[in-house]
């Protein structure tokens, strides 16, 4: 079966997320550990005990998903003797999940994406003072229409606010990004085009539009000053929905992903155009997985998150 390892985004985090695995794998407690050092912080105790609300924290999060979704790989690799660059056909991830895929996939070092994420998420924390942005989710529209209600809100915006379509997750499931009155009237004008749901998302900025820029301008010069190597497999990045394995390309399109839009449900659907039958989500939690089917019916999902879900999965390789 051709497969492709995807990585989830903000969001999928948890009290106590990887806890388990450190319990149960010593390749898991290492990538903890390299974490930690490189951090300079017990982010792991952050991971297993909370609180939630500084785990959520976007500084604190997108390494600490990456941690988990890393702990994972090294533990199939070390344990099950899995070759990632004959395992999976594609590596992906939602947002910051690209970073956990180029890891896994060896074009960058657990060391550097955690000090690369931790700076992503003060730089778009601090790009726009609270309050002022927001991010709402639209349930029951797909980006088509969509792209209609956000010319519309944009039209009605005052002192130029800006809404846009942020991540185009799966038929029906599109994320707005921007200025929060002109997001809260989108929500208004998509209610009135037959979404089913519009609701704000309790986020601290405006991910994924061009309120970002001051975050993008941070991680363009950190992303200068890493080494990105080929990835053993090619990644399909969020704002091409396209493969990649140059690294200089790479390292511009993760500045681009900071106010660009995550292009998952047509990631999916190119890998399914590659050959991928399944995608096989690693690290915390399923939300993934759950989209899985509503972008293509004929692939498959399965989520490896737990000691339990690592061996059932090496079982089937």
């Amino acid at each position: 079966m051709t497969r492709a390892f995807v990585f989830p985004g903000q969001g999928s985090q948890s009290v106590g997320m990887g806890k388990e695995l450190a319990e149960s794998f010593s390749a898991a407690r290492e990538v903890f550990e390299e974490v930690n050092d490189s951090l300079g912080q017990n982010l792991t105790q952050l991971m297993f005990e909370g609180p939630i609300e500084e785990l959520t924290l976007t500084e604190n999060a997108q390494p600490a998903l990456m941690a988990v979704s890393l702990a994972v790989v090294r533990v199939l690799e070390k344990e099950g003797n899995m070759d990632l660059g004959t395992a999976a056909a594609f590596v992906g991830g939602h947002s910051l999940g690209e970073y956990s895929a180029l890891t896994a996939a060896g074009a960058l070092t657990i060391s550097d994406a955690a000090k690369l994420l931790k700076a992503r998420g003060l730089a778009m924390q601090q790009a726009v003072p609270v309050g002022v942005g927001a991010m709402a989710a639209l349930l029951g529209l797909d980006i088509g229409p969509v792209e209609e209600v956000v010319a519309e809100a944009e039209k009605s915006a005052v002192d130029g606010e800006i809404c846009v379509a942020a991540n185009d997750n799966a038929d029906g499931q599109v994320v707005l990004s921007g200025h929060k009155r002109a997001v809260e009237k989108a929500i208004e004008i998509a209610k009135e085009k037959g979404a089913k749901r519009g609701m704000l998302l309790p986020v601290s900025a405006p991910f994924h539009c061009p309120l970002m820029q001051p975050a993008a301008d941070v991680m363009a010069e950190k992303l200068a000053e890493v080494t990105i190597a080929p990835p053993r497999v090619p990644l399909v990045a969020n704002v091409t929905a396209a493969q990649v394995s140059d690294p200089d390309t790479i390292r511009k399109l993760l500045v681009d992903q900071v106010t660009g839009r995550v292009r998952w449900r047509e990631s999916v659907l190119y890998m399914g155009e590659q050959g991928v039958e399944e995608l096989v989500e690693l690290g915390a939690g399923k939300i993934l997985t759950g989209m899985v089917r509503r972008i293509n019916r004929e692939m498959t999902g399965t989520a490896v998150q737990s000691p339990a879900d690592i061996e059932a999965f090496l079982a089937t390789l």
